[in-house]
This record gives C-alpha cells, structure tokens and sequence, in this order.
C-alpha cells in the first residue's frame, strides 16, 4: 500500500475518499501519529461525511495497535476536540474532517498535548514520513473509551457567557449540513434567543450548499432568511465548525476582520493578533483601546505559536476564525458569538460595524504565477524605494494611502493578492496596476 504524499498540507490531512485518502492511510497515520508523540491516550472525534465512520474504525485500530488507548468522543465539531484533548488531559487528538471541502473529500486534524497543532512546522512532516516507511506487525493493543463531551463543553462555553448583557435576539443560524448545529442551539434556548435554523440536519453529503462560508453563494440563503424573518443578526458555520461568519440585519455580510477590530474593546490594555490580510482599521482599534497590535502569518499553527510564545489573550483571522487565551488558544467560535451579542444591547449589528468600514478592500484575488519565488522579488524590487517591504506571510507592502500583500498558495501556482486603499477609486487604480505587472512578469 503506497501513502499518495499529497494529502499531507501546511496545517493538516485532506484528500478525495477512497483514491487519496482511505482507511489503509489512516492506520497507518494513526500509527505514526502516536509514535511520533509517544502518547499513551488519543482523543478522536469526527464530521458527518459519510466517510468518516470507515475512516474512524481504521484510524482508532491504527493507533490502537501502536499501543495507545483510544477515547472516542464520537460526532463533535473541531473546537469540541480541541476542548476534549486539554479537558481530558490527552497526549493528543485527531478530528476527521475536511473542514468545509465537499462531501467527496475527508482528511484529519491532528493536535498534540493542550491541544497544540501539528503542522508542517510542527510535526506534520515526522508523522508523513513514519507513515511513508510503514509499520511492522501490530504486538499491542490499546484499550477503548468512549466520552460524552457535550455536556462539558457545554458548561465550559456558559461560563464565558453573561446572560444579563444579551437581549432577546431574533437569530438565523446556518449550520451548513456540517458541525455547527450539535451545541449552538442548546445555548441559545438558555437566553431565551428565538433561532431560526439553516441546514440543521447533520448530511455529510452537503445537500443545500458546500459548508464555505467565506464563498458568497454559500450566504446566500442566509441573508435571504435573515431579511425575511427580520432577524438581529445571521450566522454561518463552516463544515468542522471551527469558524464563524456574520451577517448583520440588513442581510450584510460583515467581514471576519472587523469582528477582531470590534472586539478589541473587550481586551483593552493587552496583547492582540491579527493576520496580515486584515484592514488597516484592526491595528487601528486595538491600539485605540491601549493594547499592542501584534500582526500574524496565515493559518491557525502560526497563530497558535504566536500567542503562545507572547502570551497573547486574543487572535482573529479574516477567515472568521478566533482564538482565546482563556480557552487553551483554541478556535472559539462560539465565545466569539456570545461576545458579538454582548455588544448589541442598544445597537444593531450594522450600526455598531459602520465605523469600522473605514477603507476599501479588494478581498482576495487569485493569479495563476508558476515561478512564485523570482515574481515577488520582482514586485519587492518595484516598490521597495517607496513602500515599506515586509516578508511576514509573503510580500506585503505598505504606503500611506493603500498596502497590499502577494501570497504564494502551499499547494497550486497561484499568488494571492489582498489591497486595501483609502478611497474605493484608488483601489480599483492599484488592482489594476499590480495585475498588470504580474501579469507582465509571470
């Protein structure tokens, strides 16, 4: 049995089920997963593809065999397993999933001790190749649990919740098919919230609409039912549950950026990351409320790094996902929600995030580039005498009117551009520009 070796990304497992990705690579990845950790005790949870219980059987025997106990949490969503490692004090955990890929696709997740990422950087590349060279005859067997954690869970996010700082919402949420809906409206039911629900049934097959809230279609018919029901607010999950969107009462998406800017009023005076693709107007607001704006490279590992190392109380990415000192610098969606909610007591969604659409970005465009390395130091040489350069996360560059980053993707020829400038006409004049260099030096 041959591993195909590129299901192994930057930050976890993902491929087409079964040519890619099967319950023979699973064993053996489950294998090497508890050599590489020498773990004791895995926690292992999954998504609703339609995989993911053939793919459980294999992985949890894998790592069975390699003479670990397995403690099966069953259906939960990604912040459930990270919870489930640190509250049950695991050597380390694996989530089967594919985040919000389509239904065809599968793929693990995998953490250490406290929930720490093993990524490319971090552990992801040792268990590739022990799972490459193969495992030799099983001679162990490690013990089965299995741990209702949704009532822990649960608990542990009321916590965080102060029911006297949220009114009686009107809330449309989509769960997309995917994770989002196991907890989400047990929570709500206890502020007495009326919850509209999307998509609730768990369909690994994805019915209505791919579990991407960061795709525009996929908001569709949440903005829709946001209007109609004349809600507060919507929002979005993605497959994993992991991430968040929201959609104010007019049936507006608000980007992910600007709940990390409107959030920083919560953790005045500390430390706060944002990643390099958000607006200008997110150091701005931290630094507004006496806290030290601390930029970030792309991608939950790198953040997670980050805030540990500067003890960081709270992180935001563009993509919606949040991250929490407090909660194990875990993804914390639902937190995120509930804090959201807190800040509307005498304002609408739009009203409280109108200041903070000061500038205007173009979102992310895609530019086929096949030598990625030799184009952006071609850019950084043009801009380099007037713009301040940065090689954080790729090559971002800052003037006093608009910025811009060029990313290189981990896995196809593609860069990314991001731009944000002060007015709109001056965006779509750097759009522009820059396409056409890249388009020149390609």
């Amino acid at each position: 049995m041959k591993i195909n070796p590129s299901i192994f990304r930057a930050y976890d497992i993902r491929g087409v089920y079964p040519e890619e990705i099967n319950e023979e690579t699973v064993y053996e990845i489950g294998r090497a997963h508890v050599k590489f950790l020498q773990a004791k005790k895995i926690v292992v949870g999954r998504d609703c593809r339609l995989s993911s219980p053939s793919l459980f059987k294999a992985l949890t025997r894998g790592i069975r065999d390699q003479g670990a106990k397995v403690i099966d949490v069953g259906l939960v969503s990604t912040p459930m397993l990270y919870f489930s490692v640190i509250h049950l004090k695991a050597d380390g955990g694996i989530e089967i999933t594919a985040s919000h890929n389509s239904g065809e696709q599968n793929g693990l997740k995998m953490v250490r001790e406290a929930a720490k990422p093993l990524s490319g950087v971090s552990g992801l590349k040792e268990i590739k190749e022990l799972a490459l060279q193969g495992n030799k005859k099983a001679k162990l067997k490690g013990r089965y649990y299995k741990k209702n954690i949704k009532d822990s869970y649960l608990k542990d996010i009321w916590q965080q919740i102060n029911p006297k700082k949220i009114r009686k919402f009107r809330v449309v949420i989509d769960a997309g098919n995917g994770m989002g809906s196991l907890v989400v409206s047990e929570l709500f039911k206890k502020l007495k919230c009326k919850v509209y629900p999307l998509y609730f049934d768990l369909d690994g097959s994805f019915p209505n609409h791919l579990p991407n809230p960061l795709l525009a279609k996929n908001l569709a018919d949440i903005k829709k039912e946001v209007k109609k029901r004349r809600a507060d607010l919507g929002i979005a999950f993605d497959g994993d549950a992991d991430r968040v969107v929201f959609i104010d009462e007019k049936g507006k998406e608000v980007p992910g950026d600007l709940i990390t800017a409107l959030l920083a009023s919560c953790f005045p005076r500390s430390k706060i990351l944002y990643d390099i693709r958000s607006s200008r107007i997110v150091k701005e607001e931290i630094e507004k409320h006496g806290s030290v704006a601390v930029p970030s490279r792309i991608g939950h590992s790198f953040i997670k790094e980050t805030m540990r190392k500067e003890k960081i109380v709270f992180g935001g990415e563009l993509s919606g996902h949040y991250y929490l000192q407090d909660n194990g610098y875990i993804e914390s969606p639902l937190t995120v929600v509930f804090m959201v909610l807190a800040m509307l007591a005498d304002k609408t969604l739009s009203q409280i995030i109108k200041p903070l659409r000061k500038y205007h970005s173009s979102g992310e465009i895609n530019f086929i580039v096949e030598k990625k390395k030799q184009v952006l130091k071609k850019m950084a040489e043009r801009y380099k005498k007037k713009g301040k350069i940065s090689w954080l996360d790729g090559l971002t560059v800052e003037f006093p009117d608009y910025w811009f980053n060029l990313r290189p993707s981990n896995t196809e020829n593609l860069l990314r551009l991001n731009l944000e400038a002060d007015s709109k006409k001056l965006k779509e004049e750097k759009v522009k520009q820059i396409s056409k260099l890249l388009i020149l030096n390609n």
